[in-house]
């Protein structure tokens, strides 16, 4: 009966521990599932949009890219031809990258075009760890409630994006 009992608070112990590295190893976005607190500098280089920027009622998308990565100019094509697509949706893109990097993005593609359209260079580099990011481009949806949706790792096709935005 004594080795029953130890067995058992051994097994408790074990399961206890297992139920905490859990918790703790999931990536912030996954404990903390809204916008991130963000910090961007715009391309104007002296304005940053934060999270209380963000438009009221409207689904977000935020993009995490770089602006030498084929596979983001594709994504942002895509979607520059498809914008009316995205007329109530705010999509913020963001980028660790060089300030310079991303200004000559935002000019190479005409992003000032189109105001539901926010670009902004991620400065302490919050994002890549926020979401624990291991390939570009990498989208977040949010709901109009400002709650995540989804995450998705690489380029995704338009109407995939569209469906998963409008999920809640």
């Amino acid at each position: 009966m004594k080795k029953l009992f130890i067995l058992l608070v051994i097994s408790s112990f074990i399961t206890g521990l297992y139920a905490q590295t859990d918790s703790a190893n999931k990536p912030p976005y996954l404990r903390f599932p809204t916008v991130p607190p963000l910090k961007l500098l715009k391309v104007d280089s002296v304005t940053y949009f934060t999270k209380d920027n963000l438009k009221k009622n409207k689904p977000s998308i935020i993009i995490v890219f770089n602006p030498g990565c084929e596979h983001c100019k594709h994504e942002t094509e895509e979607i520059i031809k498809n914008i009316d697509d995205f007329k109530n949706i705010q999509i913020v893109m963001t980028t660790p990258q060089s300030f310079t990097e991303m200004k000559d993005f935002y000019k190479a593609y005409n992003l000032s075009k189109y105001p539901n359209i926010i670009v902004g260079r991620d400065e302490h580099f919050t994002m890549p760890s926020f979401y624990a990011i291991r390939s570009l481009p990498f989208l977040a949806f949010y709901n109009k409630k400002q709650n995540l949706i989804s995450v998705h790792e690489g380029n995704m096709t338009i109407p995939k994006m569209i469906e998963e935005v409008n999920k809640n």
